[in-house]
C-alpha cells in the first residue's frame, strides 16, 4: 500500500523506523497533492503525491532540484529525501522548509541568488534529459543555437501539442507559423551563454524561508536564455522593482529585454492553453499579433 511504501521510504531516509504523527494538507497545485508530515523523530517533511503521474515525473523533479541545489550562492532548494520505490513512483518526500513572510532585503537577496543560478552554464541549450512543465512534457533536446532551441523545443513543440489536444483555430495556427519563422530576428542572444534556469518561476514556486533565505522549488530546469526565467516572474503579476534592479546590478541584461519578454512568456501561455484551455488562447494570439502585424 501507499502508506507502507511511505513508511519504508522514511525508514531508509532516516535509518530508523518512523511513524507519521500528523499530516496537514497544503492544498497543492493542479497536478499533485501535497502534505506536511510531522514524524515521530521530531522532523517535518514535505510529501508530494500523484496517483497517476507521467512516467519519470518525480525522478525528473529530483534531478532538477539537485541541479539547482549545486549552484554556488544560489537560493535554498529542498533536499529530496526519498522517492516511491515502485516502478511508477507516486510520491516524493522533500525536506520541509518553514516559510516566513517576506520583508526587508528578501527581494534583493533573491535576485542575487537567482543571478548565481544563471551563472551556471554549459555549452548547449537544453539538458541531457527531458522533464516537465506542469504535467506537460518539456523537450530539452540539446542545441548549440539558442534561437533554434527556443523556436523548435519550446514554441513549436507547444504549438503541435495544441493542434493535437485542444485544436488550434487555423488563423491563429498560421500566425504562430509566421511568428516562429521570424523568431530569429526577434531574439538576439548574442553574448549570452546557456544559463541554468528554474524554468517555471511564477510566484507559487519561490518563498522566504528561515532568516529570509530565498527558497525555490518545483523546477522545470534546463539551460537556456536567462531572460526566460525573469519574464516568467512577470507573467502573473511581478516582484517588486527592487528585485529587478538588484538582478540587473548582479548580472546585467542585454538592452531590449522588455520587448523580448512576451516572446519567452508565449511558451507558458501556450502550455496553460494546453493544460487548461479557455482564455489563454486569446493571450497567445495577442502576443503573436504584436510581433507579426
Amino acid at each position: 500500500s501507499m502508506k507502507e511504501d511511505l513508511l519504508r521510504t522514511l525508514k531508509s531516509a532516516y535509518g530508523e523506523s518512523i511513524q507519521i504523527k500528523t499530516s496537514i494538507s497544503t492544498g497543492g497545485g493542479c497536478i499533485n497533492q501535497t502534505q506536511v508530515l510531522s514524524l515521530s523523530n521530531g522532523e517535518k517533511v514535505f510529501l508530494k503525491y500523484n496517483d497517476h503521474p507521467p512516467e519519470n515525473f518525480f525522478a525528473a523533479e529530483v534531478k532538477g532540484l539537485q541541479l539547482l541545489g549545486e549552484a554556488k550562492d544560489g537560493p535554498r532548494v529542498p533536499r529530496p529525501l526519498g522517492i516511491d520505490p515502485g516502478s511508477k513512483p507516486r510520491f516524493l518526500i522533500l525536506e520541509y522548509i518553514e516559510p516566513s513572510s517576506t520583508r526587508g532585503r528578501f527581494h534583493i537577496r533573491f535576485a542575487r541568488a537567482l543571478a548565481a543560478v544563471h551563472r551556471v552554464t554549459q555549452d548547449q541549450h537544453g539538458l541531457d534529459h527531458d522533464n516537465f512543465i506542469g504535467r506537460t512534457t518539456q523537450k530539452n533536446t540539446l542545441e548549440s543555437d539558442g534561437v533554434t532551441f527556443f523556436r523548435d523545443h519550446r514554441i513549436r513543440f507547444q504549438q503541435e501539442l495544441a493542434r493535437k489536444t485542444r485544436g488550434l483555430p487555423r488563423d491563429i495556427d498560421r500566425r504562430l507559423d509566421r511568428f516562429t519563422e521570424r523568431i530569429g530576428n526577434l531574439l538576439d542572444l548574442t553574448g549570452e551563454k546557456p544559463a541554468l534556469l528554474h524554468g517555471d518561476l511564477w510566484s507559487g514556486n519561490y518563498f522566504a524561508g528561515p532568516g529570509q533565505a530565498p527558497c525555490i522549488f518545483d523546477p522545470a530546469t534546463y539551460f537556456g536564455p536567462r531572460e526566460a526565467d525573469l519574464a516568467m516572474t512577470e507573467l502573473f503579476g511581478r516582484l517588486p522593482q527592487t528585485f529587478y534592479d538588484a538582478y540587473h546590478e548582479a548580472f546585467p541584461l542585454q538592452p531590449g529585454y522588455a520587448e523580448r519578454k512576451p516572446i519567452y512568456n508565449l511558451y507558458h501561455l501556450l502550455n496553460h492553453f494546453n493544460l487548461f484551455g479557455g482564455s489563454y488562447l486569446s493571450s497567445v494570439d495577442q502576443t503573436v499579433k504584436a510581433f507579426t502585424e
